[in-house]
């Protein structure tokens, strides 16, 4: 038994070490997580130094901090916001941690780990930082929508990554990988979790708000921890993790409606114990073990930060927000930390992964966490270099597609109540199939001798017959996905950009072809890289991803068509808002401050383009002799300049180099609040919105 003098110097060295690893990189302006970790692997058993404290007293203190990490992070889980989100921030999450798990088990895969180690590998990957991302987003002062818009795809992940390890555990602890041990082992947790939350809903919410309303902090703490404690120790009687018995205690606090109070007294005692988790965290890094496996560290870390910068971005610009927006959420994202920790940490209690599992995590942790403040500082000069990059097809697309979500949101209600009902048809439908190719992949020996013993097939006639019934139940399904997803692409379009109600001929149908292309390719990416995560570790070979891959490169060829139609249509807009401005100029009949709206007619003839409005640069504005680009004025704002007229001379789309002089007319397209931003950066710090 660990005795009272070993349990007080083993926490003292341990607060010690941490304490000024965190003041020196505070100092350095890094996250404070990599002192702690740097703390670790100073007093732990891998390096010749003096300062040593026992690993099992730090590993049972660390199990506090897993459980008050996790509590924590419950208490910030909010259900309706949630709901909410999850139009943006939920598809976007989503998107990223399927991509990201798909990734991480090829990867793995490549690195000739097996099929659990590779299944924690895409787990680890997937789950992006809470922590670090909030410490960093405080030290540069970064509020406002980017914030929430990221807290939301944090959300939506933490919710995910309990989900993951709900599965892990049953994976790893059943037998093997079959299909009737998983589904008995994933229909007790779905029971189980579903009693806990509704009994521990009438009881836990009424019971912290009696113990708020007494208004005593240290009663609230104690009771609020007690219930975290008692929860836990229920979920872990019953086999699963402390990380889950933890969440689901947060949340169930959290429905008190006193989750903000209880958080802040909590927030003390989390931050001791989380250190202590995570120096140790640096305690099982073994220096040797990290530089046998450099190069797979190395590999994951690029697959981190290209794959989350990549997903997050599209996923978040497909959801309407802008090409900054997108970027520095991609950007944001791009690192792991706790989630895979903790993640990892189980797959070694288990028993399920190998030695290299832990260090490889923690150092690509580490690495991705001293990248995050430097990109996200980049972020704005790393969209613009994209977006001057960008063929003009694209570019154009960028530029008013933020408008036609905004047509979405301002259509019909009912309109939005079928997209929502075809979603979760595409969701149910997607479901089924992978159901169906994990059971008949689990089943498929067994269903095989089945075959050979009672229908007196061969061993290859009984395979190819297995195989035949499976597709033939899956068919109805797979017929359903195309269908809704047809309809679901057509509704889109037709919400975005409406049918204008006196014109016989559909102007707007080139804009709408374009939409409803972008939703298809967005939506095989969804639902085929969720559908691909969960069948590779269990269907043998690579089909499935090829099958992925070249059905995406073929709605992306289909998708660039119909946006190099949308660049003639646009340039022939252009060509409209020229002759109508250059009418103006020539009839006298407009000034700065008329009130006239020069483009009613043009937008009527035109439908996509959102509400394009038209600027006269003045003298006094800071943009004159400086080109687009040097503006950042897409990348920065969202808008695109349609048009561009100067005396008599009239420039449709003009090059983004050109530079702008006083007197000229800009006509801009976006969203209201793009062109907003557009009108209020060309204006210069002191010019007024108009």
């Amino acid at each position: 038994m660990t005795s009272a003098h070993e349990f007080l110097v083993a926490l003292t060295v341990v607060l010690c070490v941490a304490g000024v690893t965190t003041v020196v990189f505070q100092r350095l302006r890094q996250p404070v997580v990599l002192g702690y970790i740097l703390a670790g692997l100073l007093i732990g058993p891998h390096l010749p130094l003096p300062v040593v404290a026992s690993p099992d007293i730090v590993h049972t203190l660390s199990e506090l901090g897993v459980i008050l990490l996790m509590f924590g992070l419950g208490l910030e889980f909010d259900l309706g916001k949630l709901f909410r989100a999850a139009p943006t921030a939920g598809v976007t999450g989503l998107l990223q941690c399927s991509v990201m798990t798909m990734l991480g088990f090829v990867l793995a895969q490549l690195l000739g780990w097996s099929t659990i180690e590779s299944l924690f590998a895409g787990a680890i990957i997937a789950i992006s930082s809470t922590t670090i991302i909030a410490k960093a987003y405080d030290e540069q002062g970064i509020t406002g929508d980017l914030r929430e818009f990221v807290v939301a795809i944090l959300i939506v992940e933490d919710l995910i990554a309990v989900i993951l390890m709900a599965i892990l555990t049953g994976v790893a602890t059943g037998s093997g990988l079959s299909a009737h041990a998983l589904t008995i082992e994933i229909g007790r947790l779905v029971c189980f979790l579903v009693g806990l939350v509704a009994i521990g809903l009438l009881v836990v919410p009424r019971l912290m708000r009696a113990i708020v309303a007494l208004g005593r902090p240290e009663t609230i703490v104690v009771t609020a921890v007690g219930v975290c404690f008692g929860i836990t120790l229920l979920v872990q009687a019953f086999g699963y993790s402390v990380a889950l018995g933890a969440f689901v205690a947060g949340v169930l606090v959290a429905e008190s409606g006193k989750a903000h109070q209880i958080e802040q007294l909590v927030q003390p005692v989390r931050d001791i114990f989380a250190a202590v988790f995570f120096v140790a965290v640096g305690m099982l890094i073994d220096p040797t073990v990290v530089l046998a496996h450099w190069g797979a560290i190395v590999l994951f870390t690029l697959v981190v930060v290209v794959g989350k910068v990549a997903s997050v971005s599209f996923g978040a610009f497909m959801t309407g927000k802008g090409t900054k927006t997108s970027i520095a959420a991609g950007m944001s994202l791009a690192q792991i930390g706790e989630f895979s920790f903790i993640i990892a940490g189980l797959g070694v209690s288990l028993g399920a992964v190998g030695n290299q599992i832990y260090p490889v995590a923690v150092s690509v942790s580490a690495l991705t966490t001293l990248l995050t403040p430097a990109l996200i500082r980049r972020s704005q000069s790393f969209a613009s270099f994209i977006d001057d990059r960008l063929p003009r097809p694209l570019q154009t697309f960028v530029g008013l597609y933020g408008s036609w979500i905004d047509g979405l949101r301002r259509s019909r209600t009912e309109s939005r109540s079928t997209l929502r009902r075809y979603g979760r048809t595409l969701a149910l439908d997607v479901a089924m199939i992978a159901a169906l190719l994990v059971a008949t992949a689990l089943s498929f020996d067994t269903l095989t001798r089945l075959a050979e013993d009672h229908l007196g097939f061969s061993h290859s006639g009984a395979r190819w017959m297995v195989a035949i019934v499976a597709g033939v139940l899956a068919l109805p399904f797979c017929i359903g996905v195309l269908r809704t997803s047809e309809r679901f692409a057509r509704l889109f379009g037709e919400a975005a950009i409406p049918h204008a109600e006196k014109q016989a001929l559909d102007l707007g149908r080139q804009p709408r072809l374009v939409v409803e292309a972008a939703v298809r390719l967005v939506g095989v990416l969804i639902a085929g890289s969720a559908l691909v995560a969960v069948v590779q570790p269990v269907v043998p070979g690579d089909l499935e991803i090829v099958v992925l891959l070249v059905a995406l490169a073929v709605l992306a060829y289909a998708f660039w068509r119909r946006a190099t139609g949308l660049q003639g249509h646009v340039r022939a807009a252009a060509q409209a808002v020229i002759q109508v401005l250059a009418a103006q100029r020539a009839s006298a009949t407009g000034d700065a401050g008329s009130h006239t709206d020069p483009l009613e007619q043009t937008r009527e003839l035109f439908p996509g383009l959102g509400a394009p409005v038209t600027y006269d640069l003045g003298a006094e504005s800071p943009a004159i002799g400086r080109s687009l680009s040097e503006l950042e004025l897409r990348s920065a704002t969202g808008a695109t300049v349609l048009a561009l007229v100067r005396g008599s001379e009239g420039f449709a789309l003009p090059d983004s180099h050109q530079a702008l002089q006083a007197g000229d007319t800009l006509a801009l397209a976006g969203t209201d609040e793009a062109i907003a931003a557009a009108i209020a950066l060309l204006d210069g710090p002191s010019g007024q919105y108009r």
